[in-house]
């Protein structure tokens, strides 16, 4: 039976779900970028001093199109004393450090915010893998899902309502987990998890996370009712960490959270950036509703028809893919026409191996803010067209 959904929202439940409908959904990824673009402010103001999901649903309504964003579960651990210092470096660029006092020790971290690009992590807390991990770990591990905010999270529930399908952020893989943390970041993160010294801390470590993971999805449920949970990365795509790597430490993990999310009656999202088909089998495997954003090149390895038939016949009806509008070659540098034809090429692609109900049409990757209105505009007519 397809069915016409009456909400965008509800449409994207429908597409993670694999209910036929009478069309896809349309759900540009509107991040950071061109939020703040819509809104007339600058980076450092959009991050640090908007409402995310208000911003998000402002862009969504304005264009009448369906999409996803997420409401940020954060946790405090109580027994922590947290510093938290300002630098303005010049009149673009600001700079927060953050110092956390636990157990003796002292942690800083600290992030750059700057007016036209998005923030990023200069200073991680654990310089010394021996010294500072365990604690560093413990302080993290501490911060007990009891203390999140439900009150908040099911306020930004109700504030978005049905305009989009708003997303518990649940976290990221274990890499990422790890490397956000490490002094170094990927590079650093790379080193200790090719060392088999470290191994058997890494593998504590990694179940002591999914642990957590599984604990706060299941109290988000309890506490707040959220219907579905995203996974982000940054680091944790094959493009950067590579085959072995990745099946070896993050997909273990994903198999195991996106099953314990499934056992609580809800659904899954996951976000990976850059190529896919190396492991396409195994994101199936994994067992996510949907996964976005299924990049072109240069970034991703899907482009044109005949990729796009084999991805979606791997996939096989049983995750929905989300994705595949290039950002820049199509949304930003390209016309109306181009825009259309591509929105096109995906759909059929999707018709001709049975996955329109498993399909939203989607951006590889967020909207840049350069992206001239006309190109968002024939991608959401073009991909609502029946």
């Amino acid at each position: 039976m397809v069915t016409n959904p009456s909400t965008p929202r509800q449409r994207m439940l429908d597409a993670y779900r694999g209910i036929p409908q009478e069309r896809p959904p349309v759900a540009p990824e509107f991040w950071i970028y061109y939020p703040a673009r819509f809104l007339g402010t600058d980076l450092i103001t959009f991050e640090r001093e908007v409402p995310f999901h208000i911003a998000l649903k402002e862009v969504f309504t304005t264009f009448a199109c369906e999409g996803w964003g997420a409401v940020f579960l954060e946790l405090s651990n109580p027994e922590a004393k947290i510093v938290i210092k300002d630098l303005r470096i010049d009149s673009t660029t600001l700079e927060t450090r953050k110092v956390v006092h636990y157990r003796g020790r002292e942690f800083s971290q600290t992030i750059r915010y700057t007016a036209q690009n998005p923030s990023w992590l200069v200073e991680a807390p654990v310089k010394d893998i021996v010294n500072d991990l365990p604690v560093w770990m413990e302080y993290l591990f501490g911060q007990s899902v009891q203390t999140l905010d439900s009150k908040k999270v099911r306020t930004a529930l109700d504030e978005v309502g049905e305009a989009y399908l708003l997303e518990g952020w649940l976290g990221v893989p274990f890499f990422d987990f790890y490397a956000a943390n490490r002094h170094g970041a990927f590079e650093a993160a790379v080193f200790d998890f090719l060392d088999p010294a470290l191994e058997p801390m890494l593998l504590s470590l990694r179940a002591r996370y999914e642990q957590h993971l599984i604990a706060l999805a299941t109290h988000v449920v309890t506490s707040c009712d959220m219907e579905s949970f995203v996974i982000g990365c940054s680091y944790s795509c094959v493009s950067l960490l590579g085959t072995k790597l990745w099946r070896k430490w993050d997909k273990p993990l994903l198999i195991n959270v996106v099953q314990a999310i499934h056992d609580l009656g809800k659904l899954v999202h996951i976000h990976f950036h850059g190529k896919c088909m190396d492991v396409i089998e195994d994101l199936k495997e994994i067992g996510a509703d949907c996964v976005c954003p299924f990049e072109r090149p240069p970034g991703g390895d899907l482009e044109g028809y005949s990729s796009l038939v084999e991805a979606m016949t791997i996939l096989d009806r049983k995750v929905t893919f989300n994705g595949n509008v290039h950002t820049i070659d199509t949304l930003i540098r390209g016309t109306r026409s181009t825009v259309r034809s591509e929105v096109a090429q995906i759909k059929k692609a999707a018709r001709d191996t049975g996955m329109s109900h498993r399909l939203i049409i989607g951006s590889g990757d967020q909207v840049g803010g350069e992206t001239p209105d006309e190109n968002i505009l024939a991608m959401i007519e073009e991909g609502k067209r029946v």
